[in-house]
């Protein structure tokens, strides 16, 4: 599992970190290591900058902590600049200008894996691969990545670059099934309504992509936040199933993710500790739940059975 750092530092405006903000930093970070989370998820734009901030002061805090964790962060997009409320930049100068600041926010000389956000229309591959041979010889960057990306666009990027990409950030979860319903629905009518770029998970799996998905709790309606009548089905059963088995709506639903063979990575985006902790047992329910378990769970979920 890897834990998400968009929920930290704050709201996303201009206002000053405060020290709560740093002190709910903390207890959030400690969460996720005390169940066993090593790697940790940031991008330039998350509450505009903020989180990389605080969680820089909390590695200060702990000055032990940083050879304990990986850390990965992304770049691509830009918000409220040059009248528009956002665009995506992947050129050259944008990468390593985002680059340098966001380990200056972090306080650190590298990061493990830099994925590129978003696809930028106007990036040229080879201006992204001189970029990060920059970076990597400059030791700033160890990996490349990137975050909702297709197998074609990742392929072309991949022709331009002498590194395997090694992530590419998905949105996923038992609530947001179009990356799996798109490779079950082919030739059938029900999949001309999905947009998921056909072959992506096979793409990654053949690649050695390493698939993070993001949004992996969904938003916490199998786990009580509200829902809409057509998610109580899966609600119930996530909830019967957790009870039967001694473990939380969280674990069984993360477990959901990683039962499926491409060894999915979910993305635990709570900043709430509690609710960190309650993934905990994700990995040991995934290793439990049995095929039937598994498609009971997706049936719930799209509210009918498979075709």
């Amino acid at each position: 599992m890897i834990y998400g750092c968009m929920g930290l530092g704050g709201a996303w405006d201009d206002t000053p970190v405060a020290a709560a903000d740093i002190d709910h930093a903390e207890r959030a970070v400690h969460a996720a290591v005390e169940i066993g989370v090593t790697w940790f998820d940031h991008a330039d734009i998350y509450t505009r900058g903020k989180a990389e901030l605080v969680f820089g002061e909390v590695l200060r805090r702990d000055p032990g902590l940083r050879d304990r964790v990986k850390i990965q962060t992304k770049c691509g997009i830009r918000l409220g600049e040059s009248g528009l409320q956002a665009y995506y930049d992947l050129s050259k100068a944008a990468i390593l200008e985002r680059v340098d600041a966001s380990l200056a926010r972090l306080g650190v000389e590298r990061v493990e894996i830099l994925l590129l956000h978003r696809p930028d229309p106007l990036l040229d591959p080879a201006e992204v691969a001189e970029a990060y041979g920059e970076l990597r010889a400059a030791g700033k960057v160890g990996s490349l990545g990137v975050s909702n990306m297709s197998a074609a666009q990742m392929s072309l990027l991949q022709r331009h670059l002498d590194e395997p990409l090694v992530a590419n950030q998905l949105e996923m979860s038992l609530h947001r099934r179009d990356w799996l319903e798109a490779g079950v629905l082919v030739n059938h009518p029900e999949g001309s309504g999905l947009s998921f770029p056909e072959g992506t998970i096979e793409y990654c799996r053949a690649n050695d992509v390493r698939i993070q998905a993001w949004g992996s709790l969904a938003q916490g309606i199998y786990s009580g936040a509200p829902r809409s009548e057509s998610d109580n089905a899966a609600y119930d059963l996530v909830n019967a199933m957790a009870a039967d088995k001694g473990t939380t709506a969280e674990a069984i639903v993360l477990g959901w993710l990683m039962r499926h063979p491409a060894r999915i990575e979910p993305v635990i985006g709570t900043a709430n500790p509690d609710r960190i902790r309650a993934c905990a047992d994700a990995e040991a329910q995934a290793a439990a739940m049995t095929n039937v378990e598994w498609y009971a769970l997706w049936t719930a979920a799209r509210g009918r059975p498979v075709p």
